[in-house]
């Protein structure tokens, strides 16, 4: 895979592969001091995360990213869905 920009991810629709929820676009990426990337930030869909309040994003691990495509970035969430803290 050719290398990726954070203008390029934020096009990019997230949807978690177990339920084909859209999770909405990139809107922040999370990494380490060294560097290292934690996971990615998305909006959530609203539907989705009940219990959380509508202004809250959603932390992905990057080992939960399934596939980066031309269009989509497919993430495996099964109940890991936890708050990004922004």
């Amino acid at each position: 895979m050719a290398d990726l920009s954070f203008c390029i991810l934020r096009e990019k629709v997230v949807v978690n592969i177990c339920d084909g929820k859209k999770l909405g676009h990139v809107i922040d990426i999370n990494f380490n001091s060294h560097g290292h990337i934690l996971g990615i930030v998305v909006p959530g869909d609203k539907k989705f995360i009940k219990s959380l309040s509508a202004g809250d994003s959603i932390f992905v691990p990057w080992r939960c990213i399934v596939k980066i495509g031309e269009d989509t970035i497919l993430v495996e969430l099964k109940g890991e869905i936890a708050p990004a803290d922004c």
